[in-house]
């Protein structure tokens, strides 16, 4: 059974449409990435997931259960935004354990390893923190709940890089815990290191759902090439885009549906070697956003 299951939520404030439709199910102990430029309606999305916006149609279960039938679903998540605004005249140390004491748990000895694993100064008050130790602390809050879905929207926003490796560890310990995590993120790079599965949102439409190996079938194969041959003549192929001559290779994307016959008209050129990259995720996000943006 699903943890999390959207059936066809909508969404409109005044004529525009927020979110249409939006269907998807996140399993236990999975990370479910959700990616979208700013106005796809990610935010709106989650928002209507965590009660503070009231979809105009469509569903919400957790545990297999419509939300609007159990008055305590909200105590099974917990929710990270982009920007954390907290208590200025609380410490951080305060604000933690307030967040504990609200939802009924106490570990303190986790506390103490998440605070120093995000170097965080708990004794500091919060109108002293920058934007990144504001996010340390909804972020070791979130990690010590006993929440069964996390929900993260831009999460590492003020992290720097050391702080983000540390995010992802403690995400992976999430759900290795068997939790269940909700990723909303335009580092494409953190969507595609870290989750089971994803979901493309455009226009408030969900695009494209499904593991990342499943979603390459859309873009291109990038091939990296050295032959006896001209190489040159491939350039003006439909199908083969961002040609490059470098020194000693050759760098080209190739339409996916296309492959074999590109590599029928490369046969006679003499390969002499012959290299495949596969689709990143922002190879695909782009594809949908640039290359499909006219079929829409």
């Amino acid at each position: 059974m699903s943890l999390l299951e959207l059936e066809g939520l909508t969404k409109t404030f005044g004529k525009t449409v927020a979110a249409k439709d939006v269907s998807f199910n996140i399993e236990k102990g999975e990370i479910f990435g959700f990616i979208g430029p700013n106005g796809a309606g990610k935010s709106t999305t989650i928002r209507m997931i965590i009660g503070a916006l009231t979809p105009d149609s469509g569903g919400i279960l957790m545990d297999g259960t419509p939300v609007t039938k159990d008055p305590h679903y909200k105590d099974k998540l917990t929710y990270v935004p982009g920007d954390v605004n907290l208590w200025g005249n609380l410490t951080g140390d305060e604000v933690i354990n307030f967040f504990m004491k609200t939802r009924g748990y106490s570990n303190k000895e986790r506390k103490a390893e998440l605070i120093e694993k995000f170097r965080l100064d708990p004794k500091k008050k919060c109108k002293t923190y920058s934007k990144g130790n504001r996010q340390k602390v909804a972020l070791i809050s979130a990690f010590l709940s006993d929440a069964k879905l996390l929900i993260f929207d831009e999460p590492t926003t003020g992290l720097d890089p050391l702080m983000e490796r540390s995010f992802h560890e403690e995400v992976m310990r999430a759900r290795a815990e068997g939790k269940s995590i909700l990723l909303s993120s335009h580092i494409l790079s953190e969507v595609e290191k870290l989750a089971d599965r994803l979901a493309i949102i455009r226009e408030g439409e969900i695009i494209e759902t499904g593991r990342l190996e499943e979603l390459r079938h859309i873009t291109r194969i990038e091939y990296v090439v050295q032959a006896e041959g001209d190489l040159g003549l491939l350039k003006d192929l439909p199908y083969v885009h961002d040609f490059f001559e470098g020194e000693e290779n050759t760098h080209m994307r190739v339409d996916n549906d296309k492959a074999a016959e590109f590599l029928e008209v490369l046969h006679p050129i003499g390969p002499t070697h012959l290299e495949t990259l596969p689709p990143r995720l922002e190879d695909i996000f782009m594809r949908y956003y640039e290359g499909r943006s006219d079929e829409s």
